[in-house]
């Protein structure tokens, strides 16, 4: 079923004001091809559990027009990303309103928190969905979109724009395209 046909749920304002600070469980295992890394969980995810879960997140068309998947899954189908060999965490597993709300200890601290999960599952790649989480947090400030030089944890590093509907730069095209390059490059080897 496409995410279109899938309803979302109605999430109230005491609903979303209750999921700030909220953490959600990692779709992750052994064996990833791909590790995506969010930068933290929104509220309307937090409410919902499902990552990238707002509606106008463009994670999920993205990932289908990227290529990973056949077809574009809905939130609520993250669990069968595994399947795939992808998978899907955060550098800060706290939830907010809006990414801007995260210090930058708390991206320090998160992108440590993130190499040891890379060092305990072995992915062959991480993903991270944000490219100033990913400056602040692992220190390099003049980082940009792609394959990086340097490691996560033992895994080979590639930077995404931020899917979120606040990043107004990117279009699902161009965004589908980033992921597009991802995959092209994971297939690679």
């Amino acid at each position: 079923m496409a995410a279109g046909q899938r309803p979302f749920p109605r999430i109230s304002r005491a609903e979303l004001a209750a999921a700030a600070g909220r953490t959600i469980p990692d779709v992750i295992g052994p064996g990833l091809r791909v590790l995506f890394a969010g930068i933290n969980p929104g509220l309307y995810t937090a409410a919902t559990g499902w990552h990238f879960g707002r509606p106008g997140n463009r994670f999920w068309p993205a990932l289908h027009l990227g290529g990973f998947t056949d077809r574009q899954l809905h939130p609520s189908e993250q669990h069968d990303l595994l399947d795939l060999g992808l998978g899907i965490t955060n550098v800060v597993p706290r939830a907010t309103a809006r990414a801007d709300e995260l210090t930058p200890a708390e991206l320090i601290e998160g992108a440590e928190r993130l190499t040891s999960t890379v060092r305990r599952y072995a992915p062959v790649w991480v993903a991270v969905v944000g490219v100033t989480a990913y400056r602040i947090g692992f220190a390099r400030p003049k980082a940009g979109f792609g394959e990086q030089p340097e490691l996560i944890g033992g895994a080979r590093c590639w930077v995404l724009p931020n899917p979120s509907g606040l990043n107004a730069h990117y279009t699902p095209v161009t965004l589908g395209a980033a992921f597009a390059e991802l995959r092209r490059a994971v297939e690679a080897g």
